[in-house]
């Protein structure tokens, strides 16, 4: 199970996966149910709701992608959950650095909230994003120590 071959596949799956996770998370919850912000909010509110369909759909393609790579993955090798569920985990926390530091304030598509103290709201949302990335790392790093 050391084969290079298989970390890379289950690797990406895991990946990949998580990326799109993370994205239908932040659409659900910021977007849809607490109503914070648009994927694009600078322009009309009808411009950011479809923003927001196009996130979705690139969303729900990275997780139909990552779960196809992973079917494919597990037709040629067992498949070990921690390290793919590390994987997840990356790559949720990438999804949200990325969004982060990349669309909240390099590009300037949205906040996270429109507060005067959205540096509070920054913190913890890098910080959360972070901490998803060293959980997912210390737990892929385990790998093949689970069995």
């Amino acid at each position: 199970m050391q084969n290079g071959t298989y970390m890379k596949e289950h690797k990406w799956s895991g990946f990949i996966f998580g990326v799109g996770l993370a994205g239908f998370i932040d659409e659900i919850v910021f977007h849809q149910f607490l109503q914070w912000h648009h994927f694009y909010d600078q322009m009309t509110k009808e411009i950011g709701l479809l923003s927001d369909g196009v996130l979705n759909a690139m969303c729900g393609f990275f997780i139909i992608f990552g779960l196809f790579l992973l079917a494919d993955a597990r037709r040629k090798y067992p498949t070990d959950w921690v390290f793919w569920i590390g994987r997840v985990l990356m790559g949720m926390g990438s999804f949200q650095v990325y969004d982060g530091i990349i669309n909240h304030k390099v590009l300037k598509m949205h906040q996270i909230r429109y507060v005067d103290n959205v540096l509070t709201y920054d913190i913890i949302w890098m910080i959360a994003g972070l901490s998803l990335i060293v959980m997912g790392y210390l737990m892929s790093r385990r790998r093949g120590m689970m069995k």
